[in-house]
């Protein structure tokens, strides 16, 4: 990826091979690239989905021919979030966030996983395998709003707009709301657009608490966040951790502590 310019023309870019995301440019090889990686990793995927549901209908007939009186065997799919967790296994390499999310068990969800090169991928997979490979976004909605639900304060840091603010804010609502939030993005409210909503509009919805201290920056985030960060959590680290060993980030950690 290179930088370029917000006005370089699209039909001549178009002609070399390039693509264009704002002033940064992509070459068609990146994509080509990605392809090689990634089909085989899906292929292998969907081979062992389908060795797992095998296993599942065997352990099914024989809960069904018995008692039932233990929990039916759980059907296994992939989810977005299991999808993603794989990617930065299989990437296995340190300057990559989701090699990180991936060590240590941090869930990146997606619901949009399918809008991009991904999905791109799943659908020549499909043409090739005549389609089978399923990715369940019904599990990671659960998986999210649990999340939510279950944890004694939440806080939202939404760097952008568009579904990534919206699915996050929406997860709170089935709590009441978040306890702290930060958006940080250029949207504007004028035009009815979820990007632009400020954090008020959030507040009617029950997706900020009435007694939260939202704050909205109207400001580039890969400029901004940075120096929010430099200027909190990493600020003064071991001030940070000591600060807050003894939280309590589950509310049946909360129930088990007032026993």
């Amino acid at each position: 990826t290179f930088m370029g310019d917000f006005k370089l023309s699209g039909r001549e870019l178009r002609k070399k091979g390039i693509n264009r995301i704002g002033n940064l440019l992509v070459p068609n090889k990146n994509y080509c690239e990605f392809e090689d990686w990634v089909s085989p990793l899906i292929e292998k995927m969907h081979d062992e989905q389908d060795e797992e549901l095998e296993k599942w209908a065997k352990e099914y007939i024989e809960y069904r021919s018995s008692d039932q009186d233990s929990d039916p065997p759980t059907k296994f799919v992939w989810t977005p979030s299991k999808f993603i967790e794989r990617l930065g296994i299989e990437i296995n390499n340190e300057e990559s966030v989701l090699y990180w999310a991936a060590k240590n068990q941090i869930p990146v969800l997606c619901p949009a996983l399918t809008d991009g090169s991904v999905g791109d991928m799943l659908y020549f997979h499909s043409i090739n395998d005549l389609g089978g490979f399923v990715l369940d976004i019904g599990e990671d909605i659960r998986r999210i709003n649990d999340l939510a639900v279950q944890s004694h304060a939440t806080g939202m840091i939404i760097l952008g707009g568009g579904l990534v603010k919206h699915h996050t804010c929406n997860a709170n609502l089935m709590r009441n709301g978040a306890d702290f939030s930060v958006y940080v993005n250029t949207g504007q409210e004028f035009d009815g657009s979820d990007s632009g909503a400020s954090p008020d509009e959030a507040i009617s919805w029950g997706k900020i608490r009435i007694t939260a201290k939202p704050v909205k920056v109207t400001a580039d985030a890969t400029i901004v966040f940075p120096l929010i960060v430099s200027q909190t959590f990493a600020k003064d680290v071991q001030k940070w951790k000591d600060d807050t060993k003894d939280c309590v980030c589950w509310i049946d950690d909360l129930d088990h502590e007032g026993e």
